[in-house]
């Protein structure tokens, strides 16, 4: 059985490496959708700001003031944030669901 200290630490690498990986996603996202979507016609992604805010907000929410992208693969880079903002929520809750159940002692 694992000590307070040692589950803690556990806790805090997986957290962690959620987070970093999603910094990573968010910087990806940003710029693939930057790319994607600026020339299109109809988009409101004309900057790397406009980019960013979107794919944050798609991570955070799975919403947006913002319209939908416009283009195939920005479409296709929607939903792959979407679902990755699904599965962090859920790895974050079986990280914090983990430390309190193993805490058996």
């Amino acid at each position: 059985m694992l000590s307070w200290q040692q589950r803690h630490r556990v806790l805090v690498s997986r957290l962690a490496l959620l987070f970093g990986l999603t910094a990573v996603v968010a910087v990806v996202g940003t710029v693939a959708t930057y790319f994607l979507e600026r020339h299109a016609p109809e988009t409101e992604v004309k900057t790397v700001f406009d980019a960013f805010y979107f794919t944050t907000v798609q991570l955070v929410t799975v919403s947006s003031s913002l319209k939908n992208p416009v283009t195939t693969a920005g479409r296709v880079l929607n939903i792959l944030l979407e679902i990755w903002g699904v599965l962090f929520v859920a790895a974050t809750t079986g990280a914090f669901a983990s430390f309190f159940l193993s805490g058996g002692d």
